[in-house]
């Protein structure tokens, strides 16, 4: 069996990739763009060192470009309507999205409804979208979600609070520019979440039914340079060289999985994030560990190879010693990056439970769960989430 893979064109990975993009408006012969950031995007001058090297840079024609700001984190089907309308008035020819996984799942959003109209709805799962919207330039500001490298989006239907996954080729920027220097002032909070999340990237991407030989490389050296790192830059997020590897190792996460499949966690993840406005990075931390735990019988070998690959466990170790090390360091994991559990988030007992059925529902019909080693049936799915209250 062969296995199609799909990536950005283009991609820029160092110190100050993000200057380049100039650069690659030019290759792809886009002078008008359209960038879709966030307000702290802006206040921190990221938006302005984007747009001063887009007026510095002598390109072969002129390029006119605006500035949307109002995504917002967990976006939702009416956060990024005024960025359709922007685009689809001003005749844009390109997307460069800056910021988080929520700023790039906006824009592919965005580019996609702004080239073909409708409702994001028409686009969810099972539908795969493979058509190309307008091309996105992606520039990540966090060692997290790797959407820069994905051909998935996740945008919130704020009528019955489920997380739509919008999947296929069509989402794929054309460009990524993964510039580690730009995660630095990334608050401990953020990149603590961020940085799970692009670890459970890499392991529901190694165990998943869909991992192929191309997308096992890659979670096995996202998990290399991830595991060693995030504790540093969550203590000291000055600490260059752990940035950087988070980074790259957060781009690779993501490659992982959009070229094979996240599974339980974040089927399970999404629904909670929807319900109870939890980061998506933080949900799936809340879970790791437990989903972990459960999916473990069903693929011994896979999760022991992660325990190798993160460096928790050696070759000397039997699967089950790697898979005990595996769990042990989950959990620890999240006591030091002091993860709450969803009581400590603030989540009300009684309306979480109220919703577990519905929740299970969601994520089952997101499809994630199919491709985890074991896969749970809507009662187990039920105690599953209520397990996250022992």
């Amino acid at each position: 069996m062969s296995s199609q893979i799909i990536l950005p064109r283009i991609m820029q990975v160092g110190a100050q990739a993000s200057l380049a993009v100039p650069d690659i408006l030019d290759s792809m012969g886009c002078p008008r763009a359209l960038i879709v950031t966030d307000n702290m995007m802006v206040k921190l001058g990221y938006v302005a060192n984007i747009t001063k090297v887009l007026d510095q840079k002598n390109t072969t024609v002129d390029v006119y470009f605006d500035v949307f700001s109002d995504t917002v984190p967990e976006p939702t089907v009416a956060s990024i309507q005024a960025g359709v309308a922007m685009a689809r008035a001003g005749k844009y020819d390109c997307i460069i999205a800056l910021g988080g996984g929520s700023s790039i799942d906006s824009a592919k959003a965005i580019a996609i409804l702004a080239k073909y109209g409708g409702e994001m709805k028409d686009y969810r799962f099972p539908r795969i979208v493979n058509e190309p919207g307008l091309p996105v330039i992606a520039i990540p500001t966090t060692a997290g979600t790797g959407s820069e490298a994905t051909r998935v989006t996740i945008i919130t239907d704020e009528t019955n609070d489920e997380k739509m996954l919008c999947m296929g080729a069509g989402f794929m920027p054309v460009a990524a520019l993964v510039d580690y220097t730009l995660t630095i002032s990334v608050p401990a909070r953020t990149t603590a979440d961020t940085g799970i999340d692009a670890l459970t990237h890499a392991i529901e991407a190694y165990v998943s039914k869909k991992a192929n030989a191309y997308s096992d490389t890659q979670a096995i050296g996202a998990m290399k340079l991830i595991a060693p790192n995030l504790r540093k830059v969550y203590h000291n997020g000055e600490d260059q060289q752990a940035r950087e590897h988070m980074m790259l190792g957060s781009t690779l996460g993501g490659v992982a999985f959009s070229n094979a499949s996240v599974a339980l966690v974040h089927g399970m993840s999404r629904p909670i994030g929807a319900f109870f406005h939890v980061p998506h990075g933080l949900s799936n931390a809340m879970l790791l560990p437990s989903v972990t735990e459960y999916s473990i019988s069903a693929a011994p070998g896979r999760y022991a190879d992660c325990a190798r690959a993160m460096g928790i466990a050696s070759v000397q170790d039997s699967n089950q010693q790697a898979n005990e090390k595996l769990l042990t360091e989950l959990k620890a994991l999240n006591d030091e990056l002091s993860v709450p559990t969803p009581a400590q988030f603030g989540i009300d007992k009684n309306k979480f439970f109220s919703v577990c059925q519905t929740m299970a529902e969601q994520a089952l019909a997101s499809g994630s769960p199919g491709n985890n080693p074991r896969v749970p049936s809507a009662e187990e799915l039920v105690s599953l989430y209520q397990a996250l209250w022992d």
